[in-house]
């Protein structure tokens, strides 16, 4: 099973709110299922996704302005640290790669234009 967390669960999100703390507690619950599921031998793999910030849906991209004037830099420089554009298709890609591949066996994924990421 996929969640969706975010960046923000690792990096914080000053400007919105709970919306980084909420995101934390997607990847604890998918955490601790995916303990339950290995404790019990359910076969169930459980694993959460943190895509990095994009401007490539709509709420990303009210978020990627707004950081970027907060730094006083433009977009592009802002979007420098996430190493490229993460775009919608190469997320469903991974998201769907994540759900078909047992190979993946951490519980959390970092994804950015580079691609998915371990995280600890």
């Amino acid at each position: 099973m996929v969640s969706l967390s975010s960046g923000a669960a690792v990096a914080g999100s000053p400007l919105s709110g709970g919306y980084a703390g909420a995101k934390a507690t997607v990847r604890l619950i998918s955490s601790y299922a995916a303990l339950e599921a290995q404790r019990t031998a359910s076969g169930i793999r459980f694993v959460a996704v943190l895509p990095v910030l994009t401007p490539a849906t709509d709420l990303g991209r009210i978020y990627t302005e707004r950081y970027a004037a907060a730094a006083g830099q433009t977009e592009a420089e802002f979007l420098q640290r996430f190493g490229g554009i993460l775009s919608t298709d190469q997320a469903a890609k991974a998201i769907c790669d994540l759900a078909a591949d047992d190979s993946y066996t951490a519980t959390a994924y970092s994804l950015s234009a580079g691609g998915l990421q371990q995280v600890d």
